[in-house]
């Protein structure tokens, strides 16, 4: 299980996610200041990889950033997947992928959609996070990951739910569905 550290991170997450969320086809402008709103982890069975699934907020939108973090660069990484690079108080320099474009993340998306992998607190190490909801399938399974949140509800077979409070009371969910199951 990966240790959570006490410590710093500069830049920090949400100050890397400013800079790169607006550089994406898919993120609105002009929704305001970004915020955690939520989210979970996974961990690489090897250990090299931090894994992170991260709802932001801006006060009209929130999306689900699913983000690698590296002791070094990924090689061969697709143009646009660097989120940044940060310096780790205890870690040393991290570098910050988008995890829907990061092998190790994709695998764990997929191990978790069949079951295999569990959902972790983000703030604490070695720890359930039973608010997330797995609707495991069997068989093979190649992650999707939605970047907008939709109207909650729960998870069908091959899904995994987070849920999300939005700012006006709404309950929504962050939905990571398995495509091509055999």
């Amino acid at each position: 299980m990966a240790t959570i550290h006490r410590t710093t991170l500069e830049p920090g997450k949400l100050e890397l996610l400013a800079k790169w969320l607006p550089e994406q086809e898919w993120f609105r402008p002009g929704g305001g200041e970004l915020v955690r709103a939520g989210g979970f982890r996974l961990d690489d069975p090897a250990g090299a990889v931090g894994i992170e699934l991260m709802v932001v907020a801006d006060g009209r939108d929130a999306y689900l950033v699913p983000m690698a973090y590296r002791g070094a660069p990924l090689e061969g990484a697709p143009a646009g997947a660097l989120i940044g690079v940060s310096e780790h108080g205890v870690l040393g320099t991290r570098w910050f992928y988008d995890g829907a474009q990061d092998p190790v993340v994709r695998e764990e998306l997929a191990r978790l959609l069949r079951g295999e992998a569990v959902p972790q607190m983000q703030g604490e190490s070695d720890a359930v996070d039973g608010s997330v909801a797995v609707a495991p399938v069997a068989g093979w399974a190649v992650p999707v990951v939605r970047r907008v949140l939709e109207p909650a509800g729960g998870p069908v077979a091959g899904q995994v739910v987070a849920g999300y409070t939005a700012p006006d009371g709404s309950a929504l969910r962050a939905v990571f569905v398995a495509d091509g199951r055999s």
